[in-house]
Formats: structure tokens, C-alpha cells, sequence
């Protein structure tokens, strides 16, 4: 296949293309991604190595973390030969981070095939693919204290870390100036939270409501699967809402404008089949990466000297969503705070209404006893979340001080867990699993 036939272009060397759909969390991504030059690459004379070589300069150099890319065979050469299992941990964290970038990209270069509405589409339920597939692997070896774990981190990571450090960017660089937002679009993701919030509450209080009893905690399993098909009609309600009925609500025309630098020039990189090549080798990288990493986090616990609730918690979110976590920053050093709230929020949100429900069903296909029900600890961590950001956001004006609190709010929950240990972790594990068989 030729090259003008893999890339469509235009006279011009440009096209245009429309923006509707793009989420929040693919401009995020976008920030770091480098527009290539491949003046060089179309004078090669045949078909096939041009091919090769625009799909490889797109897809591996098109990052601005290209440089983390050799850490995946890193890690799978330090598995192979038996190295301590801490590098394979580490090495695999720092894979998957360009990985979880490339898979954003690459969802994005579908939109310009399958057009704006199904592209937004995928954009919305692939933001956390990560997420879940490090959720379904630990969930296949029977670690569902690392499934909620991880999850719950990625939520408030998203809502205290993510959100606070931008805001606290934003407001330094931006000290002088009035930063402003859309509020309603904060509105929407706190009420979704709000809901989620909930669904965690209930089956955590139900066993001390009713009694402590071996029906009791079965009865709050069902009840958390039963909460979880709410959420996920919930979710699919919210995509309705976001993608198609109020889409001016999340993707304002005055952010699509300093998307790109350079709007006119996007058009899809690489072909069709191309896109789905790629697409089926990340995830199976991420996929494996995954594996490294639920294999040896309790090793890495033993030897650090920490609990794997913390590095569950702080850990993993830090670099699964390093990319566009970055991205989130420089839209706020740029003052575009609608952006920057969408990438956090609107990944909170996914996470918490359609990633933790969705392990919850799986885990029920796959006679796995995953419940919504994180512990009172965790709970309350989550429930003070929603609300300090829901407060923080309500007035649509933001600056640095706002941002320094998350920020606080965030590391006194990290303590916390820092000082948690894995035995009370076990032993609460052991006594659910007795209740339910």
C-alpha cells in the first residue's frame, strides 16, 4: 500500500477535520505528542519499508516519552532472566506509561475513520484502559484488595493530586490574571460522583445495619452487584449527555480553538488496518506489563518495607496516568482550566462509575466475590474527596490556594496509608471470605 494511500492529505499538506467528539483526555494526551517530519521517509522508494517506517516514526517517536519505550523489553528481558523482581516492577510501571499515551492516540486516529461521534465514543470508555486491564489481572489471581486498591488511588489521585497540583500551577503562572471555568461541567462530574459515592456507602454500612451475620455480607455482595448495573446505566446515560445532548457543556468552542497549535494540519497519521495492528500489539504489552505488575507488587511490598495498599494507591495511578496527568498540568500552566477539570474529573468519574462497576460484573462472571464494599478507611478517604473537590469547584474562579489544598488533602491521605498495614488488609480479606462461602 502506498503512502498517499495509508495517510490521506490534502494539496496543501493539510486537513481539516472536526473536534467534536474529542475528549477532555485526548487533548490532555495530545500535549505530548511531537508532529513529525516525514519529509525524509516519503522519498523511500518502496511501498512496503515506507510504510514501516511512517507507522514506527508515528507511533513510537510521536511521544514525547519515547524514551520510556526501551523499558518494556527492559522488563520483560529482567523477567526472563530472574532479575529481583523490584525491577521488574519498576521497569514495567515505566512501560506502560508511554503505552497508556499510545493507546489514547490511537483511539484518536480511529475518529478521523469512523467520524467524531464514535470516536468521542471511544475516547470516553478508553481513557482508563490501563485501569482495567491491571484491575481484570489481579481480579484473575483472586487480589481483589489490589483491584480496589488501585482503583480507589486512581480516583483520588485524579481528584486531589491531578486537580490540585494543576490549580496550583495554573494559579502561580496565571498569579495576575482571572481564572475562570465552566462550571457546569463540574457540576455533572460531581453529581455522577456523588452517585458513586453512594453505591460504595451502602453495601460498606449494610452489614452493620442489619447484623453482623454470614447472610448479611452475602446480601451486601448482591446488593453491590446489583449497584453496579445502576452505575453502569448511569454511565452510559452520562455518554449520552456528554458525546451528544449537552456536548457544549465539556468541550467549549474557545478550548477547541488552542486544542493544536495548529488545527488545520490534523488528519490521520497511519491507515485503518494500521491503527488496528497497533492497537491489538499495546494491549498486549499492556496486558503483559500488567501481569509483571500484579505478579511482583507483593515482593516489591516485602522488600521496600511498604504495604502494597500504598503502593497500590499512590503508586500505580502516579504512572499509569503520567501522560496525561502532564497534560492535564500544561493545559492549566496555559490557563484553560475547562480542559484541565475534564481530564481530572471526567477520568475520576470513569473510573469510579464505569471501571470499579465493571470489575464488579466481571468479577461476578468469573465467580469472583468483588464487592463495592472498599472498608470504612478507604471509604471515608473517597467520600472526603468528592466533597473537598465538589467544594473547592462550586464557584467557577480558581487560584493558587485552592489548588494547595487538594494538594495537602492528598498527601495526609497518602500518609495514612503509608502507615497501613497489609496484615489488617489480610485478616479483613480472610474474614469476608469466610462470611461468603
Amino acid at each position: 500500500m502506498d503512502f498517499e494511500q495509508e495517510t490521506p492529505i490534502l494539496q496543501n499538506g493539510a486537513v481539516k477535520s472536526s473536534l467534536i467528539g474529542r475528549t477532555a483526555h485526548n487533548m490532555s494526551s495530545s500535549s505530548l505528542r511531537r508532529k513529525s517530519d516525514l519529509t525524509l521517509v516519503s522519498k523511500v522508494r518502496f511501498g512496503c519499508l515506507r510504510l514501516l517506517l511512517v507507522n514506527l516514526q508515528e507511533v513510537i517517536l510521536g511521544t514525547k516519552i519515547w524514551f520510556l519505550f526501551p523499558a518494556i523489553p527492559l522488563a520483560v528481558l529482567a523477567d526472563s532472566l530472574g532479575f529481583g523482581r523490584a525491577w521488574v516492577f519498576v521497569l514495567s510501571l515505566l512501560g506502560l506509561a508511554p503505552l497508556a499515551e499510545r493507546l489514547s492516540f490511537l483511539t484518536e486516529q480511529i475518529s478521523y475513520f469512523t467520524g467524531p461521534t464514535i470516536g468521542g465514543l471511544l475516547n470516553a470508555t478508553c481513557g482508563n484502559a490501563t485501569e482495567l486491564i491491571i484491575a481484570i489481572f489481579a481480579l484473575s489471581k483472586d487480589k481483589i484488595e489490589l483491584v480496589k486498591y488501585s482503583l480507589l488511588g486512581s480516583v483520588l489521585s485524579n481528584l486531589l493530586l491531578v486537580l490540585g497540583t494543576s490549580l496550583f500551577i495554573g494559579g502561580i503562572v496565571n498569579l495576575k490574571r482571572q481564572q475562570t471555568y465552566d462550571q457546569r461541567q463540574a457540576e455533572v462530574n460531581s453529581h455522577m460522583l456523588l452517585l458513586a459515592l453512594v453505591c460504595h456507602l451502602l453495601p460498606m454500612l449494610f452489614p452493620y445495619v442489619r447484623g453482623s451475620t454470614d447472610v448479611v455480607v452475602a446480601e451486601a455482595l448482591r446488593l453491590s452487584r446489583a449497584s453496579s448495573i445502576v452505575m453502569l446505566v448511569a454511565y452510559v446515560a452520562y455518554l449520552i449527555f456528554q458525546l451528544w445532548t449537552h456536548c457544549e457543556f465539556f468541550e467549549p468552542d474557545k478550548e477547541l480553538e488552542v486544542y493544536n497549535d495548529d488545527v488545520v494540519q490534523e488528519a490521520p497519521t497511519i491507515g485503518i488496518w494500521s491503527i488496528v495492528a497497533w492497537l491489538g500489539g499495546v494491549t498486549i504489552l499492556i496486558a503483559l506489563l500488567s501481569e509483571y505488575v500484579v505478579a511482583t507488587i507483593e515482593d516489591v511490598s516485602e522488600s521496600w518495607g511498604l504495604s502494597v495498599a500504598f503502593l497500590s494507591m499512590i503508586l500505580l495511578p502516579l504512572v499509569g496516568n503520567a501522560a496525561e496527568h502532564a497534560g492535564a498540568l500544561i493545559f492549566a500552566y496555559k490557563n484553560k482550566l475547562d480542559i484541565t477539570l475534564g481530564v481530572a474529573l471526567g477520568s475520576a468519574t470513569q473510573i469510579a462509575m464505569f471501571v470499579v462497576p465493571l470489575c464488579v460484573i466481571v468479577g461476578w462472571i468469573m465467580g469472583i466475590n468483588m464487592d463495592l464494599n472498599f472498608n470504612v478507611l478507604e471509604t471515608a478517604s473517597l467520600a472526603l474527596s468528592i466533597m473537598a473537590s465538589s467544594s473547592i469547584l462550586q464557584d467557577g474562579s480558581s487560584h493558587y490556594m485552592k489548588g494547595l489544598i487538594l494538594i495537602l488533602f492528598y498527601i495526609i491521605i497518602a500518609i495514612c496509608f503509608f502507615f497501613t498495614s497489609d496484615e489488617v488488609i489480610i485478616v479483613h480479606s480472610q474474614l469476608s471470605r469466610v462470611h461468603l462461602n
